[in-house]
């Protein structure tokens, strides 16, 4: 796992306070990640590292390099836990308080319901309300009505009068009762006790925290991991890049307490994409994005290490027409000395799966070989890289998810989901390394004008 001079520079760096490493797909931020946790584990003997992502088949990719990383030094492996931030959260919260019971998505949504056959709410869409709840009440673990009213509702752009709120708030009083009633907590309750219970001197079974894909981190798990910290002011380093957020709106890390401002930096030279690939990919994003805590990461002057045939953009006419023309995509890639392994076929939901398999079938690959091409919904493609991709079923009633677009009760969060269908579309595409093709039934989705 070669580190570039600049990798190098940040990975071994004394840091006052926690940092963010930032960078377009391929920039090697996982890569930093990797080598930070092993440099302190180096050179402290007294660090004991969780490297952590905010899912469970990232982490296994993680501890599989990790292991790759410190095949030479296994004392050091003892010595860097590898998991999935929730599943620690889990145990840390089963060792110290014991095993939770944890609410669902439909037991909040159907204590929403009852509450507004109960007369509860003023009018406001059962829709609005969980995304309120999800995004906002729960997130940031508001607890009384008072808070709730005087709470700067970010990330949540449509206005709230005192009287809308205080309805609002009877129902999210309700759902707090019921969860309370039937003794079940939310993932966030369960991080908002743990946060608490580092103020009031908590012990950590480990000294530092490097995470990876930090982008698409909670409200909750910040604001936890910024109690992480304590005094030590090398315990956080984060890798993560805003335009590949596709989980969570956006919301201020400043706030949450965990400030990264000046102590930002970003990568710019790709290691996995070819320069034809990530040019094309990049015109998805602008050339830079801004958080809310004013940090700015910008594509500009990024480069590719090497070049590659140009992206193919495919607009059929129907079903059978996609699947040939990708069928043909795929024959040339094995023709070509790419392996099954080597080759991603991704659509944007469980929807499309079928139209995926089938275009692999025709290319005569066995759809469902252990060992086979990777067919999967752009969600799952996360951390994964391929030699060639297939970007399909790119539809205009397809991407963005119209059932996603409908279901957002707050109007003036569209462009926020509009944001985080485009940033899709640009983990899919830089999951390739060579080759690339991107097909769609005409006229396609609206995204897909700024890949011609």
């Amino acid at each position: 796992m070669f580190l570039h001079p600049a990798q190098r520079a940040l990975v071994e760096r004394e840091w006052a306070g926690p940092v963010r490493v930032s960078g377009s797909a391929g920039t090697g931020k996982t890569i930093v990640a990797l080598h930070r946790a092993a440099y302190l584990a180096r050179t402290q003997t007294d660090a004991h590292i969780l490297l952590t992502t905010f899912s469970k088949p990232l982490a296994a990719a993680l501890s599989r390099k990790r292991d790759v990383l410190t095949e030479a030094e296994p004392a050091l492996r003892e010595r860097i836990t590898v998991s999935a931030l929730d599943q620690a959260a889990l145990d840390l919260y089963t060792t110290a308080f014991g095993q939770p019971n944890r609410a669902t998505p439909a037991q909040v949504r159907a204590a929403i319901t009852d509450a507004a056959k109960a007369g509860l709410g003023g009018g406001h869409a059962a829709s609005f309300l969980f995304e309120e709840w999800d995004e906002l009440v729960d997130a940031w673990n508001v607890t009384d009505a008072e808070s709730y009213a005087s709470l700067p509702r970010i990330g949540r752009r449509t206005r709230l009068g005192a009287q809308q709120r205080e309805a609002a708030w009877s129902v999210f009083a309700f759902v707090r009762q019921r969860l309370a009633d039937r003794k079940v907590v939310t993932w966030a309750m369960i991080y908002a006790r743990l946060t608490a219970w580092l103020a009031g001197n908590g012990e950590l079974p480990f000294t530092h925290v490097v995470v990876d894909e930090a982008q698409d981190l909670s409200v909750a798990q910040i604001r936890f991991l910024a109690a992480v910290v304590g005094g030590r002011r090398d315990a956080l380093f984060l890798a993560g890049d805003i335009g590949q957020r596709i989980f969570h709106l956006p919301f201020s890390w400043a706030k949450l307490g965990l400030d990264i401002r000046g102590r930002s930096h970003a990568l710019k030279v790709n290691y996995r994409t070819s320069h034809q690939i990530r040019l094309a990919a990049d015109r998805l994003l602008p050339a830079s994005i801004t958080d809310l805590d004013g940090v700015e990461e910008g594509r500009r002057g990024t480069v590719s290490v090497f070049d590659g045939p140009p992206p193919e953009l495919v607009l059929a006419t129907d079903e059978a027409d996609e699947r040939t023309r990708v069928a043909a995509f795929l024959a040339r890639c094995r023709e070509d000395g790419i392996t099954a392994a080597e080759i991603g076929v991704l659509v944007r939901g469980q929807g499309q799966l079928a139209r995926a398999r089938a275009a692999v079938c025709a290319a005569g690959f066995d759809a469902r070989a252990d060992e086979g091409v990777t067919i999967a919904a752009m969600h799952d493609a996360k951390g994964l890289e391929f030699r060639a991709v297939a970007v399909m079923a790119c539809d205009e009633d397809v991407l963005p998810d119209p059932l996603r677009l409908a279901g957002i009760g707050d109007t003036a969060d569209l462009e926020a989901a509009y944001d985080t269908e485009r940033h899709l579309l640009y983990v899919a595409c830089t999951r390739a390394r060579d080759r690339l093709i991107v097909s769609a039934i005409a006229p396609g989705s609206e995204f897909l004008d700024d890949l011609a």
